[in-house]
């Protein structure tokens, strides 16, 4: 049974709910976004899928914001120095930055296209487009796919750093977002 110090060094269930639903669809759409051209040429309806994931992505974010708003964090070890402190800040709001970002320009892109073509939402209906020049479509497409490449880099410190944090420093930090996990004191 968990104590209520083990408890409030967790994090709530909603948000880790919500990192794991959105952690999955991020891999499954970096993985989309990045192999269309190569590997995945000729699926029909990779891209509609990708375009129906980025937006589910984007509501989750911020539902995964409002969330935050009204949930705090459990607090980083006391063991964590003021540099690794400040590159934890930094890759979350890299990611929350991210999150916002790619599901955006991908909107925009999309909206500011040659012939322009609403996104259906998984077949259900029809997003809006957004009222977008060409210019800023194009000037969308080239960020959305910086943007994916960034995504990607940052997921993989964020791993990177979760796995060093649980095998070499031996703290709580991953176990705190893992359902079922202990947090070790």
């Amino acid at each position: 049974m968990r104590t209520a110090l083990a408890h409030a060094d967790r994090y709530s269930r909603g948000a880790i709910w919500l990192h794991w639903v959105i952690a999955v669809l991020v891999i499954v759409n970096l993985l989309i976004g990045l192999l269309h051209e190569s590997l995945l040429n000729g699926v029909k309806g990779a891209i509609p899928l990708h375009k129906s994931i980025g937006i589910t992505v984007l509501a989750l974010t911020l539902a995964r914001i409002a969330w935050r708003l009204g949930h705090r964090p459990p607090p980083l070890p006391a063991s964590m120095t003021g540099w690794s402190r400040l590159a934890a800040h930094a890759a979350h709001a890299g990611l929350y930055a991210l999150l916002l970002a790619l599901p955006l320009t991908g909107w925009i892109m999309t909206s500011g296209a040659r012939v322009p073509r609403p996104t259906s939402f998984f077949g259900l209906f029809d997003l809006p487009l957004l009222p977008v020049s060409r210019a800023l479509g194009g000037a969308a497409h080239e960020s959305h796919g910086l943007l994916g490449w960034v995504m990607l880099l940052l997921v993989g410190i964020h791993v990177a750093a979760a796995l060093r944090h649980h095998f070499m420093l031996r703290d709580s930090v991953l176990a705190r977002m893992i359902p079922g996990l202990s947090v070790r004191r």
